[in-house]
């Protein structure tokens, strides 16, 4: 029963290889690096790492609202059921209308399909694009101060794992949220409690985020990708809490505040 996590390194690719890993079952690290390598924009490493594979977590890089997701999703997903593999969970984004067309794909493979439609990552402020922002003290985005049920990785890794090794998770859709509302500015404040600095939100424009995101080294496809999320997704057709995590899992959904002191090493140390 190997199972193939793609995007194996990344926040919720680790978390899940972990806890599969701590169950005993035999795990394949799907990234560049990983052996066999899977690269997205290769499709010739594709074969041997879905060779003797039956189940694989997808997670798309950089992200499956881009362009040319779809195709590649679908592609692999093909592969993937000719070649035995019986299990798929797929990793999108919640309010996202261009994963809708990949979410379908895996839905429609002939698989056994599990789809974490999730909310804004809780770990963006820690281990990714906005950990600089928050250690420089000052969040700046182009997105308005709406509010936002930010979902911590955690949970999503919980729901992954489960859905990829045991059984009740099949054809099931799940919307991951975390368990309250919170805007940028409840965020910064809850980050300024939590390290005991003056963490502040400021609401720019999408053309100021875009030249300070490459100016501090995102790829420029990747920082207008970023931007259309931001102005795009982030507008309030998010702000709504389900109970999915709970459905999933059995207990209530971890909360920011958890998260912030959990994590308040990372921007103090």
């Amino acid at each position: 029963m190997t199972i193939l996590v793609l995007g194996g390194n990344g926040k919720t690719g680790r978390r899940i290889a972990e806890r599969l890993t701590a169950q005993d079952l035999p795990v394949r690290i799907g990234s560049r690096s990983g052996t066999p390598a899977f690269d997205w924009k290769d499709r010739s490493t594709w074969e041997d790492a879905l060779d003797g594979v039956t189940a694989v977590y997808l997670s798309y890089y950089p992200d499956l609202s881009f362009p040319g997701a779809y195709d590649d999703i679908k592609a692999l997903t093909d592969l993937a059921v000719r070649g035995g593999v019986r299990r798929l969970v797929l990793l999108s984004g919640r309010g996202e209308p261009e994963t809708q067309a990949s979410e379908r794909a895996v839905r429609e493979s002939g698989a056994e399909w599990t789809v974490l439609r999730c909310s804004w990552f809780m770990q963006n402020f820690s281990e990714d694009f906005l950990l600089g922002p928050v250690l420089d003290g000052v969040i700046a985005l182009p997105a308005a101060d709406v509010p936002e049920p930010f979902l911590d990785v955690d949970d999503i890794a919980d729901i992954a794992a489960a859905a990829l090794s045991q059984e009740g998770h099949t054809g099931r859709l799940y919307e991951l949220t975390g368990p309250r509302l919170l805007t940028f500015a409840d965020v910064a404040e809850e980050l300024s409690k939590a390290t005991g600095r003056k963490i502040s939100f400021v609401q720019v424009t999408p053309e100021e985020y875009m030249a300070d995101a490459v100016g501090h080294g995102v790829p420029r496809d990747e920082a207008e990708g970023l931007t259309h999320l931001f102005t795009g997704i982030l507008d309030g057709r998010n702000a709504s809490l389900t109970g999915d995590v709970r459905e999933a899992l059995g207990r209530p959904a971890r909360d920011f505040t958890d998260y912030a002191r959990a994590n308040v090493h990372v921007w103090t140390d």
